[in-house]
């Protein structure tokens, strides 16, 4: 898909990966909503971009469907949808405090997996009564995943069966949205400079740099927007969770 000229939502847009992939994309000629809680974050990046902000909790149906009702109002239906929303934090099933809260679960699948799912089936439906472009496509999904799908470590429980289910969803979607020129697919990033991580001492963070093979760097948001951007405009992959993550294979802890 030629990305100039057609509506693109990011979730997540206010910061990290969403930021970096809104920035990216109105590079090529998008036009950008990013949707975040942080409203004021989302803000600050679509004054950057020439784009505009929505308040969205992914995790909410009717307030999902209102946010991409005032995005497609702002610059029309979107072709492109990134998933990036989402939350990490670490904790063990069963901690010195005893077991890990339900409700810890529930907060993380519920907005990384639920609200990828939620965002993924109305963009879906509105790409479906778009008309087809030059070479029948209608529309791209890109979701964020983690390499944490396939190696979580301990702490990771939550994280991991979150992106893991957004890896697991990518080929179903993708096959059922064929038939209407809807590619879906998901990128599995490593160890990102993101505002998780950057709230780790700098010890720490090098530590973690020095795990990946090579290169030995964490990995930037513009390699991540840089990959979906690409992801776009290749019609030929569908259906793909692609490692971003330097062949780094993450350790138990």
């Amino acid at each position: 898909m030629d990305i100039k000229g057609h509506a693109a939502v990011v979730t997540g847009g206010a910061s990290g990966l969403g930021a970096a992939t809104a920035e990216e994309l109105a590079r090529a000629g998008a036009k950008v909503a990013c949707l975040d809680v942080n409203l004021d974050g989302a803000r600050a990046v679509a004054e950057r971009i020439g784009g505009c902000a929505v308040r969205c909790d992914v995790t909410d149906g009717e307030q999902a469907a209102a946010a991409l009702a005032q995005a497609r109002d702002q610059h029309g239906a979107a072709r492109i949808l990134i998933n990036c929303a989402g939350v990490g934090p670490a904790k063990r099933i069963v901690g010195r405090d005893g077991p890990m809260p339900l409700a810890d679960f529930e907060r993380v699948i519920a907005i990384n997996l639920i609200g990828t799912f939620n965002m993924m089936r109305l963009a879906a439906a509105d790409m479906q009564n778009l008309s087809p472009l030059a070479d029948e496509e209608r529309g791209v999904i890109i979701s964020a995943a983690s390499v944490a799908a396939f190696e979580g470590q301990i702490g990771q429980a939550a994280y991991s069966a979150s992106k893991g289910g957004v890896a697991a969803l990518t080929m179903p979607a993708a096959r059922e949205f064929a038939q209407f020129g809807i590619r879906v697919n998901a990128i599995a990033p490593g160890i990102f400079h993101t505002p998780m991580l950057m709230a780790l001492p700098e010890e720490a963070k090098k530590s973690l740099a020095a795990a990946v093979p090579f290169p030995k760097l964490l990995g930037r948001p513009d390699q991540f927007a840089s990959l979906a951007r690409h992801i776009i405009e290749n019609t030929y992959i569908n259906g793909e969770v692609i490692r971003l993550d330097g062949a780094l294979r993450m350790a138990p802890r």
